[in-house]
């Protein structure tokens, strides 16, 4: 009580967010009993018989399961890999660049991507892919090649999804990494070039060390959401011949919750994503506290 009479005004300034995330992220938990219920409308949430465990029953020993499993874990491991790394080396490179004119061109160049839609991005992409009247497929055809139907077969969807994603997002997400990168001491760049340090001693002996923390921060949220994979840009994308590579939890969700009808069954499905989020974010927090003792918590 002392510390909320002497801080009032801050504490004031955190409300709106703090009433933010209680109404809208722990408020609607209250809804995730339908998951164990045969939820029915009419009845209601305390109305509707609880059912306990079917519903994950059946979504386990479902047709679906190990495919939705295999696809979602495989496109976010894929983004993981390659996207992840991008913004750290597009700032790395950004930092080096002498030259504040050329530096705000390409910073400005890569931040532009992001402010676009998911509809507009998913958009261009498809007339860039397009097997009629698609640039790459043009640039294809040039070099002696035939036309890729890229959007309509499954083993290329990973790659679009994820590459399209880099491209869209790399610049925006280097800026954290430029801002922890000003944070160097210059002294020690300095002492470096005396002692004869070539550029790329500079970036992974002061650089990425100086860096690393935010690095594993960032690493450990990447890995916490793994089986997080984005619902709009997907279904966007898919269609009845890629549905094999792009059918995701998220998807499904929409599909057996929304369009089906089956409230219960949609809810337990996004519950065991959720959970499963949750175990693995506790999990490498717990490594990397041990590792690297740099943690969220």
């Amino acid at each position: 009580m002392r510390s909320l009479r002497k801080n009032w005004d801050l504490y004031l300034l955190i409300a709106p967010v703090m009433m933010y995330i209680l109404l809208f992220h722990y408020v609607p938990m209250y809804g995730l009993q339908i998951a164990f219920k045969n939820f029915t409308a009419v009845k209601g949430i305390w109305g509707s018989p609880w059912v306990g465990l079917d519903h994950f029953e059946r979504f386990f020993n479902s047709f679906y399961f190990w495919r939705l499993i295999k696809n979602t874990l495989g496109i976010s491991l894929y983004e993981l890999v390659v996207g992840f790394p991008a913004p750290l080396l597009l700032a790395l490179m950004i930092n080096e660049v002498s030259s504040r004119r050329f530096r705000k061109v390409v910073q400005t160049v890569t931040y532009a991507p992001h402010f676009l839609s998911t509809v507009v991005l998913v958009g261009m992409v498809l007339m860039f892919l397009s097997p009629q009247k698609g640039v790459i497929n043009h640039l294809i055809q040039l070099l002696g090649g035939h036309s890729i139907p890229f959007m309509t077969e499954p083993e290329w969807f990973k790659t679009i999804y994820v590459f399209s994603g880099v491209w869209q997002s790399a610049g925006w997400g280097s800026i954290i990494y430029l801002a922890a990168l000003t944070g160097i001491d210059p002294g020690l760049h300095e002492a470096a070039i005396i002692d004869g340090a070539s550029r790329l001693r500079r970036i992974w002996h002061i650089n990425l060390p100086s860096i690393m923390p935010t690095v594993v921060i960032l690493l450990i949220l990447n890995l916490g959401n793994i089986m997080g994979v984005g619902f709009e840009k997907i279904y966007l994308m898919q269609n009845n011949l890629n549905k094999e590579s792009s059918d995701v939890i998220a998807t499904y969700v929409y599909q057996s919750g929304i369009l089906g009808a089956q409230y219960s069954f949609s809810a337990a499905v996004g519950l065991f994503n959720s959970l499963v989020n949750f175990v693995l974010l506790v999990m490498v927090n717990a490594v990397a506290r041990k590792v690297n003792e740099t943690s969220l918590w």
